[in-house]
């Protein structure tokens, strides 16, 4: 099968680097391409090059430097970065604009793992082409293009019935225990389905079932965060982050609550559905929907201390949970009134979008905080000020401006 786009200079080089060792492109690309040439879906592209070798990945790139030199003279630049607990390498390499320019390649050891403990890391050790492709999440995902001596070609290698499964649409976990050992996973088959139009196969669901039934598991809420698994803390926001931005995320997110994995992030929003209209809001105030999404957990400081937030965006949620117990029974105010509540020391703009993404009443106000009020300014400056009223700088002149702001503020609403 050949395959479209890769400069046959560039497969040839990789071939002569992995120095006879079998090498093979696998993952999204063999997915891809099968489904543009068998089924009609639309070429999605290649943004990077996923490549198992058996045997040494950083020897293999400690050679492909030279390889490329002898195949492509015109070689600009290869930029590499080593990850040395899996056996791979990223490489950027920056070829002629008529070979497509730069591309990225992510070079691995074929592997395999054992997960002793369910959603920790697994144990690494290293393996042959067939057990790395058994150590993937679906079959479609499975297969491999096996690069021969001239790189030109690839033969197909599926031992798990991946092509069958393209042909269904369906996505098929490879064992039994897949989501028990990963559960972003189910994170995962969300994303497809919305960007590929594929469904869970119909024996994946009582895996789904049952792994989900067993929650809470390894971690339970109210445990310290750093406590919890990999999988239910960095690994689980990594996928969510691919899903918020890069997916259709909206058909992502009412699949995944349909199989009821948003229990994965919190069982308040598997409870409901109302946040997934709220997160049509997040682009309008400017914050990521993962904030947005976190924001409408039971508890959002746990969640996002569990994900491992970035701060500034922990203080958020902290600032919008002060404010929303601060608005618990007030009175009805006027617009000067809320500027002065909202705009006090403690309470960013961020809090009160956060606040609205939540539902936080009385949400008209805060929205109109947001898009009007906090905008509006005295009428008059503060040099024009000093000239009619003969204020010098310094707190009455301040005074004298918050007082003009506020009057102007309840005038307009």
């Amino acid at each position: 099968m050949q395959i479209p786009d890769v400069p046959p200079q560039l497969l040839a080089a990789l071939v002569e680097a992995a120095a006879g060792q079998r090498l093979a492109l696998v993952g999204g690309v063999v997915r891809d391409l099968l489904l543009h040439r068998h089924h009609q879906d639309p070429w999605r592209g290649l943004p990077d090059l996923d490549l198992v070798v058996e045997g040494s990945a950083a020897a293999m790139v400690a050679r492909l430097s030279a390889s490329l030199q002898q195949h492509i003279p015109a070689l600009k630049a290869v930029r590499e970065r080593h990850h040395g607990d899996y056996g791979t390498v990223a490489v950027e390499l920056t070829l002629p604009d008529a070979l497509g320019g730069v591309w990225l390649l992510d070079v691995a050891s074929a592997r395999q793992e054992l997960y002793p403990v369910a959603a920790n890391n697994p144990i690494v050790s290293s393996g042959s082409l067939m057990q790395d492709l058994a150590r993937r999440d679906f079959s479609v995902n499975a297969m491999a293009l096996i690069l021969d001596a001239t790189g030109l070609n690839g033969r197909l290698c599926d031992p798990h019935g991946g092509q069958a499964d393209l042909a269904r649409r369906q996505l098929r976990f490879l064992h039994d225990h897949s989501l028990r050992d990963d559960p972003t996973r189910l994170v995962r088959a969300a994303r497809y389905c919305a960007r590929l139009g594929f469904t869970l196969a119909p024996e994946a669901l009582p895996q789904v079932q049952a792994t989900l039934l067993a929650w809470p598991w390894m971690w339970r809420p109210g445990d310290a965060p750093a406590s919890a698994p990999p999988a239910l803390s960095t690994r689980l926001r990594m996928e969510f982050e691919l899903l918020l931005v890069r997916e259709p995320w909206c058909e992502a997110l009412k699949a995944l609550h349909r199989w009821g994995g948003m229990v994965l992030l919190d069982a308040g929003l598997q409870g409901r559905s109302d946040w997934l209209g709220r997160l049509r809001w997040a682009r309008r105030f400017g914050l990521s929907r993962l904030t947005a999404l976190v924001a409408n957990a039971q508890d959002p400081l746990a969640l996002a201390e569990r994900l491992q937030l970035p701060r500034v965006q922990q203080l958020g949620l902290q600032q919008m949970l002060r404010l929303q117990t601060r608005l618990q029974g007030l009175p009805p105010l006027s617009p000067s009134a809320w500027c002065e509540l909202l705009e006090a020391p403690g309470c960013s703009p961020q809090a009160v979008a956060l606040a609205v993404v939540r539902g936080v009443q009385p949400r008209r106000a805060l929205w109109r905080w947001w898009a009007r009020w906090r905008h509006l300014h005295s009428p008059l400056t503060g040099r024009q000020l000093m000239a009619l009223e003969g204020l010098s700088p310094g707190p009455a002149l301040g005074q004298r401006l918050r007082e003009l702001r506020a009057e102007r503020l309840d005038q307009l609403g």
